[in-house]
C-alpha cells in the first residue's frame, strides 16, 4: 500500500523538499526581475524581451533537451541544471545590490535562465518516474502541480514585501539560496533505490526526430499533446487575462487584483491535494477536465461581479490542475521509457514554451475585444481540445482507455519501496 504513497518514498521526500523551498524562489526571481526591468526603463517592450528570453528557449530547445534527458543520468543533469540557476539568480543579486545592474546584463542571464529551465523541466518532470514505482506516479505528478500552484498563489505576494522591505536584490539572493534545497536532496538520495531501465537507452543520432515521429506513430499520446497545445495558448495566459478583467472590467486596485489571483491560486491547491492524482489516467479524464475548465471560464467571462469571477476562476484553478497533471502522467505512464523524455519535452513546450505564442494574442484579444473576450477566448481553446478528445475516442471505438508502456523492472539487487 506503501507503494501508492509517493511521501512514504524517502528519494521522493528529499525530491519534494527540495521543491518546496525552490519553487517560490522561482516566483521570487519572475516577479522581482519584472521589477528590475520597469526601474531601469519603464519600457513594456523591454519588460516583453525579457519574459520572451526566458520562455522561448522553452519553445526551441524542448525536444532536444527531451531527447538528452533520455540518455542521461537525470539525476546529476539535475545538479548541473539547479546549480546553474542557482548561480544565476546570485549574479543578478549581487549585481543589483551593487548598484551595477543593466539591462542588457538582465537580458543575458534571461537567457541563461531560460536555457538551464529548458533542460531542467522536462528532466525534472521525467526524473519522478525514476523516483516513485507506477502505482504512486499520478500521485507524484499531482503533488507538483499542488507545489507550483501554491507557489504561484504565495511566491508573487512574497516578492512583493520583500521588493518593498528589502529590494529587488534580496529576492535575487534568496531565490539563488533556495537551490541549496533541492541540491542537497539529489545528493542525499540513494541512487540504488531509484527506478532505472536496467539497460540505459542507447546513444542514437537523429533523437528528436526519432523522438517526433514516435509520437505522431501514437495517436494516444499526440492527441493530449494537441490539447495541451490548445488548452496552454488560449486558457493559461492567466498573467494575461486577470490583470485585464480585475483593472479594465471590474476596476479593481491592487488588492482586489490580488484577491483575484489568489482564489485561482486557493482552488488549484484545494484540487491538487484533492482530485488530481486520483481520477483516471487517460484521454477521456482529459477531455472532462478541459469541459469544466472551459465551463469555468465562460462563466468567469460572463460574471457580473468581482465576487461571481472570483468564484468561478477558483473552478477554473481546480480544474486546470487536474488538466494538466493528467496529461502529463497520462503521457509518461503511455510512453516507453527510452522516449518518456522526449515526450515529457513535447508536453512542456505545449504547456510552457506555448506562452511567447499565447500571452500576445490573449493580450492582443483583450485589447481588440475585451477582457471578458480574452477569458472566453481560453473557454473555446478548452472546448476545441475536448472536441478533439471526443473524435479521437469515437475513431478508436471507446478504445482510449489507457495503454501503459511497460516499466522497466528495477534490477534484482535493488530494493523496491
Amino acid at each position: 500500500m506503501t507503494q501508492s504513497r509517493p511521501l512514504a518514498n524517502r528519494n521522493y521526500r528529499l525530491y519534494f523538499s527540495g521543491q518546496l523551498i525552490s519553487v517560490p524562489g522561482t516566483w521570487l526571481q519572475t516577479v522581482a526581475q519584472a521589477w528590475l526591468v520597469l526601474q531601469l526603463t519603464p519600457s513594456g517592450s523591454a519588460l516583453g524581451i525579457t519574459v520572451a528570453l526566458q520562455a522561448l528557449p522553452v519553445l526551441i530547445l524542448g525536444p532536444w533537451a527531451g531527447a538528452l534527458a533520455d540518455r542521461s543520468d537525470k539525476r546529476k543533469l539535475l545538479l548541473g541544471t539547479q546549480a546553474a540557476q542557482g548561480a544565476l539568480a546570485l549574479t543578478l543579486g549581487a549585481a543589483t545590490l551593487a548598484h551595477q545592474a543593466t539591462l542588457p546584463m538582465v537580458w543575458v542571464l534571461a537567457l541563461g535562465l531560460g536555457l538551464a529551465r529548458a533542460i531542467d523541466v522536462p528532466t525534472r518532470q521525467t526524473f519522478v518516474s525514476e523516483l516513485v514505482d507506477r502505482d504512486a506516479l499520478p500521485r507524484a505528478i499531482s503533488i507538483n502541480s499542488t507545489v507550483a500552484a501554491a507557489a504561484r498563489m504565495v511566491g508573487p505576494a512574497g516578492a512583493g514585501l520583500l521588493i518593498a522591505a528589502l529590494g529587488t536584490g534580496a529576492c535575487f539572493l534568496i531565490n539563488g539560496a533556495s537551490f541549496l534545497a533541492p541540491l542537497a536532496g539529489l545528493t542525499l538520495m540513494d541512487t540504488s533505490r531509484l527506478h532505472r531501465p536496467t539497460t540505459p537507452p542507447p546513444r542514437t543520432p537523429k533523437a528528436v526526430r526519432a523522438g517526433l515521429t514516435y509520437v505522431n506513430s501514437r495517436a494516444d499520446l499526440l492527441i493530449p499533446l494537441i490539447m495541451m497545445a490548445l488548452v496552454g495558448t488560449l486558457a493559461y495566459e492567466f498573467q494575461v487575462t486577470i490583470p485585464l478583467i480585475a483593472h479594465d472590467t471590474f476596476h479593481l486596485g491592487a488588492t482586489g487584483f490580488g484577491l483575484l489571483y489568489a482564489a485561482m491560486g486557493a482552488g488549484s491547491v484545494v484540487s491538487g491535494l484533492t482530485i488530481a492524482g486520483r481520477v483516471a489516467p487517460r484521454v477521456k479524464t482529459i477531455a472532462q477536465a478541459a469541459l469544466v475548465f472551459g465551463a469555468a471560464l465562460a462563466a468567469a467571462a460572463l460574471s457580473p461581479s468581482p465576487l461571481t469571477a472570483a468564484l468561478c476562476l477558483s473552478v477554473a484553478g481546480a480544474a486546470s490542475v487536474v488538466f494538466s497533471s493528467t496529461t502529463n502522467s497520462t503521457l509518461q505512464l503511455r510512453a516507453e521509457p527510452a522516449m518518456r523524455g522526449r515526450v515529457v519535452a513535447l508536453y512542456i513546450v505545449a504547456f510552457m514554451g506555448s506562452t511567447p505564442i499565447g500571452g500576445p494574442l490573449v493580450g492582443a484579444i483583450g485589447q481588440l475585444s475585451g477582457p471578458r473576450a480574452a477569458l472566453a477566448s481560453g473557454a473555446v481553446g478548452c472546448f476545441v481540445a475536448a472536441a478533439l478528445a471526443a473524435a479521437y475516442g469515437v475513431r478508436s471505438h471507446g478504445t482510449s482507455k489507457l495503454r501503459p508502456a511497460r516499466l522497466a523492472a528495477p534490477e534484482p539487487t535493488r530494493a523496491t519501496q
